[in-house]
């Protein structure tokens, strides 16, 4: 082992940045011990487990047309979908517009009227409508939502507390339409994700579904049994889908990551999160290479070149594992020259990858054990990946493959299969539209 990579492992190793420093097996106990504490009362636990009052329908009806809503982001968009008898989606009439509150705060009259100026051109097309809201919402018991919180991009404050669904519909019925036979499901972009691993069965027979979004952030659904979910004293035999909110599930590896917390908004929550989505794995990197810098692991030439880029993307990060020779790419720039700080710097960032993989694993294999699904080899757990962090990070996706393959597959004989639906919050939604 030359000097150079004894001094980087040692490095990783002594800050947590090494996935061999995280141990799976407290890791999944713990997991699991946070979704249970969810799951019994609304506070006590990092993983909110919010019931959906959405059930997974054993049949997708076929050949009727459902309305969707996709709220995501700063976008609206408004389409009709039929499954045909194949359960092949088929997406018409298709309309993209901003969402109201990106370019000024709005008043929920105005909130609510720009949903029912895009749900209009298709009211007489069905009566059930699938609504992915992409917000941080509460989900009652009739399907609506209840907005909590917007992101920064929307202003509409006058919408918090307020069910959205039905905020449309009355905006509809003052319009002079007849809503009276009108449903509305509401559903996060998750939920849409687990809902639309239903369209992808063909010839298997999956035992189980689970969502899972690893972008900008990072979430996860799964179908949990109501006897099981004490906070709600359902005891009618039947299964929800429970909305996970494992981005912020409570775990500190090291005293780097809590370093790198407190240098975040709310550094006392999202830790999970805050160590494998888009959104961050760029500035954690950044912060671990200049701990690396501090500490002589990285030569002072290549400290005087990064210092000039200030702090890394995650597709900076990424782009330096996929092509290190490509002296296009800013991080190689930086290591040009020096044969000791290229190695030095793949391990790490490497690392940095490989352990977000292993915290990822972690979450799914939690989430599948919970469900007790996946017993049977024939019958395999749907995972509906969805996200551009875990699909373009460099090696991302391969490690979590890994870590699930040796900690769940092998250690407790669960078995999964991931799939990748496009336009999964629509389909998804839409599925959730059809079974009301």
């Amino acid at each position: 082992m030359s000097d150079c990579v004894q001094k980087t492992t040692a490095f990783l190793t002594k800050w947590g940045i090494d996935p061999a420093s995280v141990d799976m097996k407290t890791l999944l106990a713990t997991f699991l011990s946070e979704m249970e504490k969810g799951l019994e009362q609304e506070s006590g636990s990092s993983l909110k487990m919010i019931p959906t009052y959405t059930e997974v329908a054993l049949t997708l009806a076929k050949g009727e047309p459902v309305i969707v809503l996709d709220a995501g982001g700063t976008n609206l968009r408004t389409c009709l979908v039929t499954f045909d008898a194949q359960g092949k989606a088929l997406i018409e009439d298709f309309k993209k517009v901003s969402m109201p509150g990106v370019k000024e705060e709005v008043s929920a009259r105005q909130f609510f009227s720009t949903l029912a100026d895009e749900v209009e051109r298709l009211i007489d097309k069905s009566d059930k409508i699938g609504f992915c809201f992409s917000y941080a919402a509460a989900i009652t018991q009739d399907h609506d939502g209840i907005p909590l919180v917007f992101s920064k991009e929307i202003k509409a404050p006058e919408v918090i507390g307020k069910k959205v669904g039905a905020g449309m519909l009355a905006e509809l019925e003052r319009r002079g339409y007849d809503v009276s036979r009108k449903k509305v499901a509401v559903l996060n972009d998750t939920v849409a994700t687990l809902l639309a691993g239903q369209s992808a069965a063909g010839d298997i027979p999956y035992s189980g579904f689970i969502g899972f979004i690893l972008g900008t952030g990072t979430n996860t659904a799964y179908v949990e049994r109501n006897s099981n979910i004490s906070k709600l004293g359902l005891f009618d035999g039947k299964s929800q889908i429970i909305n996970i909110e494992s981005g912020n599930f409570d775990f500190c590896p090291g005293r780097l990551d809590r370093e790198y917390f407190d240098s975040t908004k709310q550094p006392e929550q999202y830790h999970l999160e805050k160590m494998i989505s888009g959104a961050y794995l760029g500035p954690l990197s950044t912060l671990v290479i200049q701990k690396a810098i501090a500490e002589g692991v990285l030569s002072a030439t290549f400290a005087k070149r990064f210092e000039q880029l200030g702090t890394v993307s995650t597709t900076v990060m990424s782009n330096y594992l996929e092509m290190p020779f490509n002296t296009n790419y800013a991080l190689v720039a930086c290591t040009d020259g020096n044969e000791d700080d290229a190695i030095a710097l793949w391990m790490i960032i490497d690392a940095v990858i490989a352990r977000a993989a292993k915290l990822t694993a972690a979450n799914l294999a939690a989430t599948v054990l919970k469900s007790g699904a996946g017993t049977d080899p024939r019958k395999p757990v749907c995972i509906n990946a969805d996200g551009t962090t875990f699909y373009k990070t460099e090696y991302l996706k391969q490690y979590t493959e890994y870590y699930l393959h040796t900690y769940l597959q092998l250690e407790h004989k669960r078995y999964y299969r991931f799939v990748r639906i496009d336009d999964s919050p629509i389909i998804g939604a839409a599925i959730a539209g059809l079974s009301l």
